[in-house]
């Protein structure tokens, strides 16, 4: 059972703020600063055109590179890392901290995957209504700038990576590696598939980053405070 008294749910007081700011750092900060700078440009340069011209070229450009064989499998990597697969991932992920009973972990990445759905498709993509790419190889919904699969890799895969290498500190480097390379297969088979433009992933995943730099240091500031 979670506890209420959790520093999760408890009112933030001063030293709080400032605790949880240290954490954050002035690093992450100039980072998420620049992220966030990346969006805005993104939105003033590039969705005002009337024509993404280069964001075409890019994909053109792919479409004639990559070779029909690894085509299918880029295919099969967008399909693979669709909504309902990283569903299930999620859930598996959650029922197993909760039978390590790891409720700090368990919170931040539930809020961690659901908040950034709500902040790209319930805030974001209203607000910049961009329409997808024509001649789409898979069928998708929905707008696109910034792009959720890209967000969504990010913060998920990153989050559990960071977990899992606090359980197991000598797998650190594989599942960073590893999580590095899938979520950039994630970010050119959607690309490949013609879901996405170029700048909605570049967009999609400053956005990720920003979320789970707040996800991370959330987790680390209320784990500090229980083992305090």
């Amino acid at each position: 059972m979670i506890r209420t008294h959790s520093p999760i749910f408890s009112a933030p007081t001063p030293a709080a703020i400032r605790r949880w700011l240290q954490l954050f750092g002035p690093v992450r900060l100039l980072l998420c600063g620049l992220a966030a700078l990346v969006v805005i440009l993104i939105e003033q340069l590039v969705l005002s055109q009337q024509e993404p011209v280069f964001d075409e070229a890019v994909l053109a450009w792919l479409g004639e590179r990559i070779p029909e064989s690894i085509g299918r499998f880029l295919v099969l990597v967008y399909q693979v890392s669709g909504t309902r697969f990283t569903a299930m991932l999620v859930l598996a992920a959650l029922i197993f901290l909760m039978i390590k009973r790891s409720w700090n972990q368990l919170i931040w990445l539930a809020i961690g995957t659901s908040g950034i759905l709500l902040i790209v498709d319930r805030w974001l993509k209203p607000q910049f209504d961009r329409a997808r790419p024509l001649g789409r190889l898979v069928e998708v919904i929905g707008r696109s700038f910034p792009s959720g699969h890209a967000a969504g890799a990010v913060v998920f895969y990153f989050l559990m990576c960071t977990i899992l290498a606090e359980r197991y500190p000598q797998l650190r480097r594989p599942l960073v590696l590893g999580s590095a390379l899938w979520v950039g297969l994630i970010w050119v088979s959607t690309l490949y598939c013609r879901v996405h433009w170029l700048t909605d992933i570049i967009a999609g995943a400053a956005v990720g980053f920003i979320w789970l730099s707040i996800c991370l240091t959330s987790l680390r500031f209320c784990a500090d405070r229980q083992s305090g």
